[in-house]
């Protein structure tokens, strides 16, 4: 194994009280097939996959195979989704089944859309459902706009993890503002993690420079022309950025030139 990848078991991040040792999560949706869902996760080097509960058939039917049945058992930690869900009422009750499906699995990431067309995150329907799962016992991790108020009434709440949007699902847009993302950083004590709108390893590389804890996506994967490749090249992104957070990135000088080379015992 080689140093990044030590360094991420001394590093670990921390979703309610759960140790991972990879900062990408990884969706299982959009791919080709399921035999490439599968070789993709395995790229990602992942260890938290999510899953649209409402739209992924985890079990197999009419002797087709489901997504359980090309995962390593035990390999990842499967975390449910209420993907395709417009209300506090039908997020609750996709991720109460998604409980009993799991055999009492209790981390879930919450997200209540408000339309069709834009994915955007309906706050006041997802501070209803938030409010409601976590009475009950969840988990909650949770897709919200990047609006640094809303974030912090969600933490207060007891989510687990705050995941505002970098910019549309499925956009590929990268991240449109980072200032609000760095003012919810600097008041989250619980992990913050992007989710939403990365395309390339170089927008996953930024977020995580930022001090993101961990970064979240499907389609960037999934829709690349080769989803495999693409899938390692933002496991190594992840780790690039957040190597470079720790590392602390030198002063900007934008107005003057800072020479690389010594400036005194020069040879005559």
């Amino acid at each position: 194994m080689n140093a990044p990848f030590e360094k991420a078991l001394t590093d670990p991040l921390v979703i309610g009280g759960q140790p991972f040792a990879s900062r990408l999560l990884v969706g299982t949706g959009k791919y080709r097939s399921l035999d490439e869902t599968a070789r993709a996760l395995d790229a990602s080097g992942a260890e938290i996959v999510t899953v649209a509960i409402r739209r992924t058939p985890l079990a197999g039917t009419n002797g087709e195979p489901g997504l359980l049945d090309v995962l390593p058992a035990g390999r990842y930690t499967l975390l449910p989704n209420s993907a395709g869900c417009y209300t506090a009422d039908d997020a609750v009750r996709t991720l109460r089944l998604a409980r009993e499906l799991l055999d009492g699995h209790d981390l879930v990431k919450l997200e209540v859309l408000g339309d069709p067309k834009s994915l955007y995150p309906n706050m006041p329907e997802t501070l209803r459902a938030a409010e409601t799962l976590i009475r009950d016992g969840f988990r909650v991790m949770v897709y919200c706009s990047d609006d640094p108020i809303q974030a912090r009434v969600l933490e207060s709440m007891g989510c687990v993890a705050i995941m505002p949007l970098a910019s549309l699902i499925g956009s590929g847009m990268g991240i449109l503002n980072p200032w609000n993302i760095g003012i919810i950083l600097g008041d989250a004590r619980v992990p913050v993690i992007v989710d939403a709108g990365i395309g390339t390893a170089s927008d996953a590389a930024v977020a995580m420079e930022l001090g993101c804890h961990g970064v979240l996506m499907n389609t960037a994967i999934a829709h690349a022309r080769d989803p495999v490749r693409m899938a390692a090249a933002m496991r190594h992104g992840v780790i690039a950025g957040r190597e470079a957070f720790l590392a602390g990135r030198m002063e900007k000088l934008p107005y003057r030139a800072a020479a690389s080379s010594p400036q005194t015992g020069l040879i005559q």
